[in-house]
């Protein structure tokens, strides 16, 4: 496993991966059009380029057997998208290429989203989970992640609920 920090000459990596694994992830479960709302807000590439400018925003690139597997963005402080203080790191996104799941490479995320915290002096790390997506939520629950919260997260005109998943980070 080799972790790549996103630098702007990755944007359109960025951006094709973007759409690829939130697509195979939540298609199935949306209609096409609330779908394409949410890709063209979400991951154009000018809302691509500021996210990447943002000195709060991290993202970073996963490679297994020299593929481009996944990848995870993280904010602190203003970039997070709900106010969870300064102690805390958001995982705003997480994601694996469908070919690459279930061979360990989200918990190596999650561990170094984790290490990131720790290196960053952060007392907790959060995220935002689909109250329907059971596997995630297993997932996050099977690495200590407890249920804090709920918001509002906009599928297009969807209004749907995540759930919001906090670990505090011991010393």
């Amino acid at each position: 496993m080799i972790m790549h920090k996103c630098e702007l000459k990755d944007l359109e990596a960025l951006r094709e991966i973007s759409i690829e694994t939130f697509s195979d992830t939540f298609a199935a479960d949306n209609t096409p059009e609330d779908l394409k709302t949410y890709l063209d807000r979400a991951y154009n590439k000018e809302q691509l380029l500021t996210e990447l400018k943002n000195p709060n925003s991290f993202f970073y690139f996963i490679y297994m057997d020299g593929n481009l597997a996944g990848y995870l963005k993280l904010n602190t402080g203003l970039a997070q998208t709900e106010e969870m203080g300064a102690e805390s790191l958001e995982v705003e996104r997480i994601y694996v290429r469908t070919a690459f799941k279930r061979r360990g490479l989200g918990k190596q995320l999650i561990d170094f989203a984790i290490e990131t915290a720790r290196e960053l002096n952060k007392q907790a790390i959060w995220l935002g989970v689909w109250e329907h997506n059971d596997k995630a939520l297993a997932f996050y629950k099977s690495l200590g992640f407890e249920q804090t919260g709920a918001h509002s997260f906009f599928m297009g005109d969807d209004e749907q609920t995540d759930f919001v998943m906090t670990k505090r980070l011991g010393d």
